[in-house]
């Protein structure tokens, strides 16, 4: 016997009592995003390899190690899974030139692939929420970024994240803040470990986010960003944490913050929480002013970021939050083959009429149908026989307390189904507000 087919490690099934789970996030995301203007788009799953190489950087922990990068056998050219948003929203932006008419806020969803090792919060396909704002170049669109996540954790009910704000200034002010931060950790080259010393000439900026605790004193002790600043990126960083304030959205500047990829700067921020293990981070982005002209477009400033889904929705369920069972309103047992016929056709009936029939199927007797009906959760039980068929009624059964219908069930004529059990189900409220 052949051993049995399992998913790809690091790719998940989402099986449907965690899939209702992510439904009820998909739609509180989709009314937060509408009520900030933001639109979607779908870009594809596969792109260009290039594209990544150019946007995310060459020398990127993502680009070097972690990208799904294959050969197209049928043209030879190199293709990516996409292991971020931005650059595909940029790519697509540009193609459709949708920038012709002013600035523009777009949001998607969906699969992201990176070969990591796979651990909780951490997967190989795993999804996002990304959020892009291009063509806005003040500091009011980062603030309102930021705000729109503390808007959402609020909506969700989530406690205990908490906001990191830092600026990576202009390419000239890292520049030189690279100069000296690179003399500075030669100067302690022996102290520096494995994954340091591979970065420490491609991209030493990086070896400040590391985890090591060994490193965290050399760290403390280098060169700060922060103080490379000039005065129109100050100002920027102060405008942004003006606006905070005003909204009293509590941050704390953590000049050791710097993202992981090479087309940030300015205003960069992630929120993160104590509650998911090594894996904190549940929120990140900021401004990304280069990459459109750096994919081929004509200057303009831009500013977004991304929310792992599958963290979130961790910590949504580790802070008590269960996910709303959804049951039929009905559930229509039957028995013998005109009976069947006749269930058919008051399923669907009833199903142009605006009500979610859960038809049994299979067979069965009476009872272990009734064992079903009962299992599926649905408030009532239809139930078709050779008589009901015969004489073109359904026999009405409520299953669960709370209906006020005498006697505990009855027999109702096909064409008055539908109104009989919008009454059961959905009682009006007399005029005194009653029911």
């Amino acid at each position: 016997m052949s051993q049995t087919l399992q998913a790809v490690r690091g790719m998940n099934d989402i099986l449907p009592e965690q899939a209702e789970l992510w439904e009820q996030f998909e739609e509180a995301i989709r009314d937060w995003l509408r009520a900030y203007g933001y639109r979607p788009i779908r870009m594809p799953m596969v792109e260009p390899t290039p594209l990544f190489a150019r946007a995310i950087g060459e020398v990127t922990d993502i680009v070097e190690k972690e990208m799904y990068s294959f050969e197209d056998a049928l043209n030879g050219e190199s293709l990516t899974l996409r292991p971020e948003g931005t650059a595909s929203c940029v790519r697509a932006v540009l193609q459709h030139n949708l920038l012709y008419d002013g600035p523009r806020r777009l949001w998607y969803m969906g699969p992201m692939f990176r070969h990591e090792r796979p651990q909780k919060g951490r997967y190989r396909q795993f999804h996002q929420v990304g959020i892009e704002a291009l063509g806005f170049a003040g500091p009011d669109i980062d603030a309102e970024q930021i705000a729109m996540c503390a808007r959402l954790w609020d909506d969700l009910g989530l406690q205990g994240i908490r906001l990191e704000i830092n600026s990576l200034g202009q390419s000239e002010e890292r520049a030189r803040h690279r100069a000296d931060l690179l003399a500075y950790l030669e100067q302690h080259q022996d102290q520096l470990d494995e994954d340091a010393r591979r970065r420490l000439h491609s991209n030493p900026l990086r070896i400040l986010d590391t985890k090591n605790p060994q490193l965290q004193a050399l760290v403390e002790g280098a060169p700060k960003l922060i103080d490379y600043l000039g005065e129109a990126s100050l100002k920027h960083f102060d405008g942004v944490q003006q606006l905070l304030k005003d909204a009293a959205i509590p941050y704390r500047i953590n000049p050791r913050l710097v993202r992981g990829l090479d087309y940030y700067n300015l205003t960069v921020f992630e929120w993160v929480t104590d509650q998911l293990g090594a894996q904190g981070t549940v929120c990140a982005g900021g401004r990304y002013d280069g990459l459109i002209s750096q994919l081929g477009g004509k200057p303009a400033p831009a500013c977004g970021f991304a929310m792992g889904i599958e963290r979130l929705l961790a910590l949504w369920q580790d802070q008590g939050h269960k996910h709303e069972v959804v049951v039929p309103d009905a559930y229509l047992v039957h028995q013998g083959e005109a009976a069947g016929r006749f269930a058919f056709r008051v399923a669907e009936a009833l199903r142009s009429a605006g009500f979610a029939i859960q038809l049994h199927c299979g067979g069965g007797s009476f009872k272990s149908q009734m064992k079903k009906a009962d299992g599926s959760g649905a408030p009532v039980a239809l139930i078709v026989g050779d008589d009901e068929t015969a004489a073109n009624v359904v026999t009405v059964k409520p299953l669960r307390g709370g209906y006020d219908q005498p006697p505990d069930q009855q027999r109702v004529n096909f064409d008055e189904l539908a109104d009989h059990l919008g009454a059961l189900l959905f009682p009006m409220e007399d005029d005194d507000g009653s029911l």
